[in-house]
């Protein structure tokens, strides 16, 4: 297979595979999902990773911003949208260190994970949503 016209896949098709891995989410969850903005961007900015306390923009593949669900009151004043941000340049790393999953995948998980802090999912929670290792 000749690879000198491939190239990586950019911002809009990670993007598109985050919405449709929210579009697949079950009732539930789905209405509260559609609420929250999802960006996605080649890194995370330095003061994102300073919060999370990592050095590397290729360590982090996703991040939620916003107050999670279960914490959010009448009294809120929030600066913007629940947000989840997604990392391309660091998913496209894990995604080809991996080898054994597709971008698809590889982006459902990451979103479901940014989600989770979201919805205040417990690892249970998350387990019973994203069966990440089968």
């Amino acid at each position: 297979m000749e690879t000198a016209h491939q190239i990586a896949p950019d911002l809009a098709t990670i993007e598109e595979l985050a919405h449709a891995a929210r579009a697949a989410l079950a009732a539930p969850w789905a209405g509260p999902a559609a609420e929250v903005v999802i960006r996605v961007e080649d890194f995370a900015d330095p003061a994102m990773l300073q919060e999370v306390e990592l050095e590397s923009p290729f360590e982090l593949t996703g991040l939620y911003d916003g107050i999670p669900l279960p914490l959010k009151s009448t009294m809120d004043q929030p600066e913007g949208p629940d947000t989840i941000w997604l990392f391309r340049r660091a998913i496209l790393d894990e995604w080809v260190d991996r080898g054994n999953v597709t971008l698809a995948e590889l982006v459902s998980h990451v979103f479901i994970h940014e989600l989770a802090h979201h919805f205040g999912w417990s690892d249970d929670d998350i387990a019973r949503i994203d069966r990440w290792w089968e």
